[in-house]
């Protein structure tokens, strides 16, 4: 690592704790302090790197690095990445903590969320996500008394209407449930072949239309860091 400058060109009063030539190495250091920025300089300098800090006149301590962090907002220019690019990205959150992802954060050989268990003390919940050649959408609910599943406004601009299918589960008896037809890609029309009254579970499932289609089956990139896998 080389030695940081300040705006005038000299050396950033800034190192390693310990300090270089520390010889209390049980010391802990709370960390900084100051007014928040919204701006992006690292979040911590150093002015040796391994093979410039000198241990060789004395039993001098290791340098402290962040193994944990706690910050208010992170700007990534280019990649996460772990050892040889391949750590694991865990979010954990609080049981009704928020997490957003406002663009794509890179390719995983799976993807889960960890959280606090919310029936259970001392245990965590892991989910998995459900995967696919798509990016799909779906609503599901029940249909009771009525035939028509209403679809969300949005979808007329989010989904492709080609894209809809839907699947029906019947309650309590044989209706022989069909869908009739999908009108404007607003409404899904359900018919019974034998006159009986509607009582069903709906899943509505669909592809996005505002993002490009996946490109499933990709070529290798040379000198690409990917997921293991």
């Amino acid at each position: 690592m080389a030695q940081e400058k300040m705006p005038d060109g000299t050396d950033a009063p800034l190192e390693f704790l310990p300090q270089a030539y520390s010889r209390n190495c049980d010391e802990e250091y709370p960390g900084g302090w100051g007014n928040a920025t919204i701006h992006f300089p690292y979040i911590w300098y150093g002015n040796h790197d391994e093979e410039t800090y000198r241990k060789d006149q004395g039993d001098y301590c290791d340098p402290w690095y962040h193994s944990t962090a706690q910050i208010d907002f992170l700007h990534v220019n280019t990649s996460i990445a772990g050892q040889a690019g391949t750590s694991t990205l865990l979010v954990t959150t609080a049981l009704h903590s928020n997490v957003e992802v406002s663009a794509p954060i890179g390719s995983f050989t799976s993807k889960t969320f960890n959280i606090q268990h919310p029936t259970k003390e001392n245990k965590r919940l892991v989910y998995a996500s459900l995967e696919g050649p798509e990016n799909g959408v779906y609503i599901r609910g029940r249909l009771t008394g009525n035939n028509v599943i209403e679809l969300p406004d949005y979808w007329r601009g989010l989904v492709d209407p080609e894209s809809i299918t839907v699947s029906l589960t019947q309650i309590g008896s044989s209706q022989d449930l069909m869908v009739d037809k999908i009108e404007w890609g607003s409404k899904v029309v359900v018919r019974s072949g034998n006159a009986s009254n509607i009582d069903c579970y709906y899943i509505v499932n669909a592809t996005r239309k505002d993002i490009e289609p996946l490109e499933v089956e990709q070529d290798v990139v040379e000198g690409k860091d990917y997921p293991e896998g």
